[in-house]
């Protein structure tokens, strides 16, 4: 199989130090699949063409699966060894281009480092590529990420055309790219056409794909189906990856939905899987509701998700979003869109730059106070400063906390045993030391408390996501 990389930049001998390839040798190395050759069928200051060729060995591929090895595409006894792996573009390139073009993937390059970062023009030909669905499919995947796309149907028989096109295309990229973002295109896309995985894919193809992805997956409009088939229709790790990805949107666009944080422990409804953070920020509201608030706080607003549920409900009529960091603060009037709100609506809403461990009088005499996955970010020896701050000071009638049940983890597939849900987690909770944190805080401080669930109940580890409604006693009010 065959992969072509070109450039027209001028001296366009610079790929080769891009890809840190000489172009005067041909290179080859070992890989699981077979051999793989770089050479260069042009090298001129014009253009300049660097080849990737795949050598597949069966006998090496099919002593290689193993048991856990992905569903072969062919199913007949001798698929392992007569089918199309050695002749069209699938995984077993991606694979091979992250073993020979490991530094271009990382974008380094120690003599045009400038160069490195700079878009240049380039071509990209794989003149034979497994396409499930079409051709329409790679002009989908590439077309979004700045490539002009041509992938053009190869016939079963240019002899019958009556027998119709085959699976396979010949696909030509046309761009201006930087050469690290093309390479990680195609290492990603190209086992995503293929949709057939040559390899067992365990939960590190996680953290492999959203490297790979980084800068562009996560505003992909093709990113369920992208996530999907790379993780091989693994419905817990593509959960978990479009989870991460949704979470990188909030940080770069607040008007990013969260839509795509999949909670695939729950049922689809009407085909579609609902976000663990909406069934999270609709229990927020249905608490708010019922205990009558219409003054809110939402402390650690972060880019503002709650805050926007909260405006886009009438019945809350003063809303305040406070959080420590200014740039978080941006981000939520970013995605509240404050300076396109008509003046009437933008009079309801204040950001306050606060920190939850010191006392603000700005925060005193409201309805309620929500803590969204907040107190989980703060070190634990800083809990009674929040404590006080918020239910001394602040003394809202209504506190809601969520926070993640960690006995919970050991659903999601791609967790290594021992690791949090988010880097920034000082801690997570046992439904035990949540229900005994919420009593103690609770009997200081005057409040009774209601214990919830939100997600779908397991019998052995609970809801993945807890929730305690604290209500001031009406003497104390």
């Amino acid at each position: 199989m065959l992969l072509t990389l070109s450039t027209t930049h001028r001296p366009a001998t610079d790929l080769g130090h891009l890809l840190i390839k000489h172009p005067d040798r041909a290179h080859a190395f070992d890989v699981p699949a077979g051999t793989a050759h770089v050479f260069y069928p042009e090298a001129g200051e014009e253009r300049c063409t660097a080849a990737l060729l795949l050598d597949v060995d069966p006998l090496r591929l099919s002593g290689a699966r193993g048991r856990k090895q992905a569903a072969t595409p062919d199913s007949f006894n001798l698929g392992r060894y007569v089918n199309d792996r050695p002749y069209a573009a699938s995984s077993l390139l991606s694979s091979a281009l992250s073993r020979v073009y490991r530094s271009a993937l990382r974008g380094e390059s120690r003599e045009r480092p400038e160069l490195a970062r700079t878009p240049i023009p380039l071509e990209v030909r794989v003149p034979v590529l497994r396409c499930r669905g079409g051709a329409d499919v790679a002009v989908r995947l590439f077309t979004p990420l700045g490539w002009t796309a041509t992938a053009t149907p190869i016939p079963l028989d240019e002899r019958h055309p009556e027998w119709g096109d085959s699976r396979y295309v010949d696909l030509t990229l046309t761009g201006t790219v930087r050469v690290a973002d093309a390479l990680n295109h195609l290492y990603v896309l190209l086992p995503v056409l293929d949709d057939a995985k040559h390899y067992w894919v365990a939960p590190d193809e996680v953290d492999k794909l959203l490297r790979a992805g980084a800068g562009w997956l996560a505003d992909h409009p093709e990113r369920g189906l992208i996530t999907r088939r790379y993780l091989a229709h693994r419905r817990t790790l593509a959960g978990l990856a479009l989870a991460r990805l949704a979470e990188q949107r909030l940080a770069d666009e607040p008007a990013a939905a969260d839509a795509d944080t999949v909670d695939d422990t729950g049922p689809a409804e009407d085909g579609i899987r609902r976000s663990l953070a909406v069934r999270r920020r609709e229990a927020v509201l249905a608490a708010l509701t019922e205990a009558g608030a219409s003054r809110v706080l939402d402390l650690g607003c972060g880019g503002g998700a709650l805050l926007a549920a909260l405006v886009g409900d009438r019945r809350f009529t003063e809303i305040v979003g406070s959080d420590v960091s200014a740039h978080a603060l941006t981000l939520a009037a970013r995605r509240l869109r404050l300076d396109r709100l008509p003046e009437r609506q933008r009079n309801r809403i204040r950001l306050l730059q606060s920190a939850l461990t010191y006392r603000d009088d700005r925060l005193r005499g409201y309805d309620a106070a929500v803590l969204m996955e907040v107190v989980e970010h703060l070190d634990p020896p800083r809990l009674p400063a929040l404590e006080d701050a918020v239910f001394g000071h602040a003394r809202p009638h209504t506190v809601v906390v969520t926070t993640p049940n960690v006995e919970y983890n050991v659903r999601y597939e791609g967790l290594p045993a021992g690791r949090f849900r988010h880097a920034d987690h000082r801690f997570e909770w046992t439904r035990a030391e949540f229900a005994a944190w919420t009593s103690r805080v609770g009997s200081t401080y005057g409040y009774t408390v209601a214990l919830r669930g939100v997600g779908d109940d397991d019998p052995e580890v609970g809801t993945p996501t807890q929730l305690a409604v604290f209500n001031l006693a009406e003497a104390d009010r």
